[in-house]
This record gives structure tokens, C-alpha cells and sequence, in this order.
């Protein structure tokens, strides 16, 4: 490693050290993100952005493949408006902030920039549903949105972050139940098989479930430190929303009905999840489905005749074999450039020089492990496109034994106690479903529950705070 290369990882807090501060210094140093005059507003610099993009492109399409088109409502919504949903409202308005101007004109109603777009869709949709005919209306929304947060983190927790939040119109129950869990779905399978972070598939307790929904589902993942990230919600909000706002539809039966309704969402929080999953102290390791630049090709010794030439054609044979790759030929040192992609986390170096020209070779480096290996040119493009499959696989079987590693059956509340201020992880254990139990396992344990698994199991017969029998299986934990 060259002096410049250790200079620049010097610069990175160790994880082990500070997780906190670890991650910060890799929003910063990889160029993922900066600071704007605004606490809780943050610029997402270009590299940041493409990591976004690489996400939105990917759940957009699988969106589009199951019927749900995107619209883009006003980010402007009336108080009366939201008022009109009072649980939603009181759970949002701590985190509301209001417009009172136009221009230099006192406005007769306050304004509240959208913390969350339920009450905009639903006043659209009573102007639009009318009939059996008009359902199911599958609509989804990528838009920023605001929420006055008290404290606030690149990527975790700002006032202003990207999302989708998707809003349907079902005709039953059943649509709409289906279309929660087809949702919650999708979800799960993006984050496993395109940015290899592991899922628990489950149900919020009604403690912590969305304001105004019947049920929310959630995707729960164990970052590097063993916190827990909310990565998705899907919601279920029955027909509670549609009476609130008197949507009626004529069914067959010629008889009037309220349609039953979901929302879903993921945001620019995944990046952080990225970043917090498979990260080290290089900087930022990034999954080859999302990495904007999968493969970086660094010509060595490239003022010697021929070698620029040979790195571009590298890069023209792996564009065309579908690998987002670039080159670099600035005049900076080896050294500098291998700790500069490691820092941003691009999956492959490909390496070439005047010997490897001579002997019809070029080096590929993985970022994940560090791996070199000197591959003839010939098997380029196949060697390159298998290594980035690897690499998912890795990524994700090494996030995987994370969350086994740091996940303990506890059959009493002093055995949570223990493990969290110990190990800290997920504890699961049995419940019996009694708020004042999770009250009782936050106050005195220190978490908070993150989800009621999808798939249940017996881990013993009582709850593991009251003792009286035990109706679910639960996950405890510390939470981003």
C-alpha cells in the first residue's frame, strides 16, 4: 500500500472505535453526501445521487411489472386537509412544517409541506373513483418529503429525504391485504438479491405501527454494529381513510361501498443501510447491482507507449458486455487511486500495464476481500461479469452471519438485559401481546420491538416479561 493510500484510510474513524463517526467519514470522504446552511437538509452529491438512481431504476421497473403507475401530486397540502385523518395527523404534526406566506401575503389557511402524501391521494381519489370499474387504482409517487426532525444524520435521519410512496385503491379487503404483502414482497427480494442485505419479514406491534393503518408490515435488517434499520413499511389502512374523506364507489351490486386502501415505501434511508451493511475500514463497499461504477480500470505506469490504449480497450469490451466501468488516467499515484476507489466502494479493479500487454494478461482486484487474480484477456468480460456475482453472494452471506451471529433466544427480560448491554443484537423471544409488556421491555431493556416475524416460532410458552402465556414470537432490538 502506498504512502498516499495510507494517508487517505488513516482518515476514516475505525468502525470499532466509533460506528458513529465511521459512518459519517464515509458519507463525507466517499462523496456521497454534503452538509448544506440548513441543519437536517443535505446535498446528495453526485455519486450519492447515482446510487439513488441505480435503486429508484431497479423498483421502478418491478413496480411497472405488477400494474402500478407514477403520478406526482402537490407537495403543498391544506391543515384542513390533513386534519381530516386524525390519527395520521397527530402523528405527523410534532414533524409538520407549515407555509403561512405567498409572496408578502399572510395566507387565510397554513400550508403543511408534505410529510407524507395520504391525505393529497385521497382527495384525488374521490374525484376520480366512482365505480367498480375505476378500482384497483395503483398509483406510486417518487417525490422528497419533509419532517422536522430533532436531530439528523446523512442518509438516516434528514428533514428533507427522497422516497416512493406508493398509494392503491382496492375494491376489498382481501385487494388491498394482497396488495400489502405483494409489496412488503417485493421489498424483500430487492434488498436481498440487489443489495444483499438479509431481511426479517414481519408485522409492527400496534404500538409501532403507521398512524392511521390497520397493519403495517416491515423489512427489519442488522447493520454492522448490530442496530436495527427499518428498511420498508407497507401498510394496510382498510377503509378508515375512505370514510374520513367520503370515497365511494357503486359495486355490481349496484349498492354504494368504501374502497380499501395501502401505501408502501422505501427512501434514500437504504443508502445508509448500504453503507452500515457491508462497509469496513477502507470506506464504502457497494453491491454490484447498485454500484455506479462496478469495475474502475487503472492503466499502470501509463506514460509508457501503449498502455492508455490497452486500458481503453478494456473499457470499450466491458461496456459492451453490459459492466458500468470507467477509467482513470489522472496523474495521480497508483497508490492514491487503489485508496480512492476502495473509499468509494467500486466492486472491481481492473489493472493494466506494459507487462500484462506483453503477456496478453490484466489484474482484477475485488473490493470485498482484496483479492487479486492475473486473468488472460481473452476471458475479460466473463471473469469480470461472474467476480461481480461473487461478490453479491459475499456481501450478502457475510451480512447474513452477522445477523445469526447476534441474534439469541432470551426467555426473560434479564436475559435481554444482559445480552443487549453485552453483545447487543436482535433478541427474540415469545410475547404476550400486552403494550405494557413492550413499555416494560423498553424502559427497563432498552429496546423496542422491531417486528412480529411472518414466520412464527415457539421459542418457549410465556412471555418473556409477565410470564403469563405467550400468543407470538417477537424481535427485540436497538433501533436506527
Amino acid at each position: 500500500m502506498g504512502k498516499n493510500n495510507m494517508k487517505e484510510v488513516k482518515e476514516i474513524t475505525n468502525m470499532d472505535v466509533d460506528f458513529a463517526q465511521w459512518f459519517t467519514d464515509v458519507c463525507t470522504k466517499a462523496e456521497l453526501i454534503d452538509y448544506s446552511s440548513i441543519k437536517g437538509l443535505y446535498i446528495y452529491r453526485p455519486y450519492g445521487y447515482a446510487i439513488w438512481e441505480n435503486i429508484q431504476k431497479i423498483l421502478d421497473e418491478r413496480f411497472k411489472e405488477t400494474g402500478h403507475e407514477n403520478v406526482y401530486l402537490p407537495m403543498l397540502i391544506p391543515e384542513s386537509l390533513l386534519k381530516k385523518e386524525e390519527d395520521h395527523v397527530e402523528g405527523f404534526a410534532p414533524e409538520c412544517a407549515w407555509v403561512t406566506y405567498g409572496g408578502s401575503n399572510k395566507l387565510e389557511e397554513r400550508y403543511c409541506i408534505r410529510p407524507t402524501s395520504e391525505t393529497l391521494f385521497c382527495e384525488h381519489y374521490k374525484n376520480i373513483i366512482h365505480s367498480y370499474n375505476d378500482l384497483p387504482k395503483l398509483y406510486n409517487q417518487w417525490c422528497s418529503v419533509l419532517r422536522w426532525e430533532k436531530t439528523a444524520r446523512p442518509f438516516l435521519r434528514h428533514r428533507e429525504f427522497l422516497w416512493q410512496e406508493g398509494h392503491t385503491m382496492h375494491a376489498t379487503s382481501e385487494d388491498a391485504v394482497a396488495e400489502t404483502h405483494q409489496m412488503l414482497n417485493i421489498y424483500a427480494d430487492f434488498m436481498e438479491n440487489v443489495l444483499a442485505m438479509p431481511v426479517i419479514k414481519g408485522r409492527k406491534t400496534e404500538k409501532e405501527k403507521f398512524k392511521g393503518a390497520e397493519e403495517t408490515y416491515t423489512v427489519e435488517c442488522m447493520m454492522h454494529d448490530r442496530k436495527a434499520l427499518q428498511a420498508g413499511t407497507s401498510h394496510y389502512f382498510g377503509d378508515g381513510f375512505a370514510k374520513a374523506f367520503d370515497i365511494m364507489y357503486s359495486g355490481k351490486d349496484n349498492q354504494l361501498h368504501y374502497p380499501h386502501q395501502t401505501s408502501w415505501g422505501v427512501s434514500t434511508r437504504l443508502i445508509g443501510g448500504i453503507i452500515m451493511t457491508h462497509g469496513d475500514n477502507n470506506g464504502l463497499i457497494l453491491p454490484p447491482k447498485i454500484a455506479p461504477v462496478q469495475a474502475v480500470v487503472i492503466p499502470v505506469a501509463q506514460h509508457k507507449e501503449g498502455v492508455i490504449d490497452a486500458a481503453d480497450e478494456l473499457v470499450s469490451r466491458l461496456k459492451k458486455a453490459g459492466v458500468r466501468v470507467q477509467i482513470d488516467t489522472t496523474d495521480h499515484s497508483f497508490g492514491w487511486k487503489a485508496a480512492q476507489y476502495e473509499m468509494k466502494g467500486v466492486p472491481l479493479r481492473v489493472e493494466i500495464g506494459p507487462r500484462d500487454i506483453s503477456n496478453g494478461e490484466c489484474c482484477i482486484c475485488r473490493r470485498d476481500t482484496g483479492e487479486k487474480q492475473t486473468i488472460n484477456l481473452d476471458i475479460l468480460e466473463a471473469t469480470v461479469l461472474k467476480e461481480l456475482d461473487n461478490i453479491h453472494a459475499a456481501l450478502f452471506e457475510r451480512a447474513l452471519e452477522n445477523r445469526k451471529k447476534h441474534t439469541k433466544v432470551c426467555q426473560t427480560l434479564d436475559e435481554v438485559k444482559n445480552f443487549m448491554e453485552s453483545e447487543g443484537g436482535f433478541a427474540k423471544t415469545m410475547w404476550c401481546g400486552e403494550p405494557d409488556c413492550e413499555l416494560k421491555m423498553k424502559e427497563e431493556a432498552g429496546v423496542t420491538s422491531r417486528c412480529i416475524p411472518l414466520e412464527q416460532e415457539q421459542v418457549s410458552d410465556v412471555c418473556v416479561c409477565c410470564g403469563k402465556p405467550a400468543k407470538k414470537s417477537i424481535y427485540w432490538g436497538v433501533a436506527y
